[in-house]
Formats: C-alpha cells, structure tokens, sequence
C-alpha cells in the first residue's frame, strides 16, 4: 500500500508547491493573515517607492510677467480678480459627462427573384440534323437550352439600445491651437478589489465654454473620444475565451 500511495502524494505535493510559486508572495501573506483583519499599509514617501517614476506633463511656455503702473486690469484678463479657468497648457478642468441615449430600430427586408431562359434552334441551314453526331441522340434541336432560377432572401434586425454614464473627468490642456482652441485629455482609473474602471476623455473644446466653475459640458467637445470600461476577474469572466473569437471569425457559417 505504501508504494501504491507514494507516487500519487508526490504528485499531489508537487502541485502544491506548483500553485503556491505560482501565486506568489500574495499566498504568504494571506496565511500569514489567517484569523487576522488585514492590516493596512504605513505611510510612506511615494518618492522612495522601487516603482516610482516622476510625472512628465505638457507646460507652458515660461512668459515675463507684464506690470501696467496705476491700473487694476490686466492684459488678457476677464475680470477684476484672477480667472480660476483653464487657459494655458498643464492646466486642469473638469470635464462633466451625463450621457442618456437610448435608440430603437427595427428592420424587416424580403426579396424574391425568379428567372427562365429557354433557347432552341428549329432549324439552321439544315445542320439541325447533324447535332446527333456529335450530341446525344435524344437531343432536340427546337429545345437545347433550358434555364430556371429562383432565389428568396429575408432579413430581419432589431436594434435596443440604452446607455446611462453620469460621472465627472478631470482633464489637462495638453496643446493651444492657434485659433485660441484647447485640446485636453483626461484618464482615471478606479480599482475596486480586482476590477479597474478606466474613464478616458479627449477632444477639442472652445474657450469660451469653460463655465465660471472652470468645467465644460461632453457635447461642447469636438472629435470627442469617450471610454469607459474596465479589467480584471469581473471583465474577464464577461469576456470569450480566445478560441470561442478565433472560430467566429475563421468559421464562415
């Protein structure tokens, strides 16, 4: 019995040891928290983290400040007291998306198509007579060619659409056209236990509709890009395996 059992417990620890270099330092750590709550991480400067690496973003030009003796106003300013909106490279704005589209289309074609072409030759210069020779003998000449088709097609489509997205994005004017027109990206990203959301937001947008609270509205965006999605063992679940996406493309039925 010990030599019958011996193979099959070295296996079954080989597996053991497999699954546990596979996952890692997150295996020794969740048995070293058995029975315990989890403990939170200290503070920390983020500086002295082995993966830190500085932020590069667009800045502005550097300008010389520009003084103007005995005035209150200021070259480019629109107001009395200092405008809080977005206005050069680097700075930030809050971009607003509350999106409520919902469409419904419903489609139904049919077709229908028949066609015959019959074709003989009664008599030609009296040759008609010679066709047995060289075609089968049942053939007749006033009947040579006969030619029926027929063809149906159906299709029906059903569109049911409804998307909700009410959030808010903080953007960075990353170029100034020379009309006056900013171009701004925002990203966020969200992680909730395994799952990251990711917002995404670029376009161009008009100074002049940047409100007061220095945010702008998603349909005030030209060449808007808006994504919202997400990664982890939620999405990846919702999403095919590789070869249930590989066949639907290659199979032609």
């Amino acid at each position: 019995m010990g030599r019958f059992h011996t193979p099959k417990m070295a296996v079954a620890l080989s597996l053991i040891c497999a699954t546990a270099l596979l996952s890692g330092c997150n295996t020794l750590r969740r048995l070293s928290e058995v029975g315990e709550a989890p403990k939170l991480s200290g503070i920390n400067n983020p500086t002295q983290s082995p993966g830190y690496r500085p932020v590069s973003m667009p800045m502005p030009a550097p300008q010389v400040a520009e003084s103007n003796p005995n005035s209150l106003w200021r070259t480019g300013a629109r107001s009395f007291f200092k405008d809080q909106r977005a206005s050069q490279v680097g700075d930030i704005l809050t971009v607003s998306i509350a999106i409520d589209d919902k469409a419904e289309l419903a489609n139904t074609t049919a077709r229908t198509r028949r066609n015959s072409e019959d074709m003989g030759v009664p008599s030609l210069l009296g040759l008609e007579s010679q066709f047995t020779k060289v075609l089968p003998e049942s053939i007749d000449p006033s009947n040579l060619f006969n030619i029926d088709s027929n063809s149906s097609n159906s299709g029906g489509g059903t569109l049911d659409r409804n998307e909700t997205i009410d959030l808010k994005v903080a953007a960075i004017i990353v170029q100034v056209l020379p009309n006056g027109n900013y171009v701004i990206h925002g990203r966020q990203e969200i992680r909730v236990n395994a799952e990251v959301r990711e917002v995404q937001v670029a376009g161009v947008i008009r100074a002049a509709d940047i409100t007061s609270a220095n945010t702008v509205s998603y349909d005030k965006i030209a060449e808007a890009r808006i994504s919202y999605g997400g990664r982890g063992t939620i999405s990846d679940v919702q999403q095919p395996r590789y070869g249930s996406e590989i066949m639907d493309i290659l199979l032609p039925f």
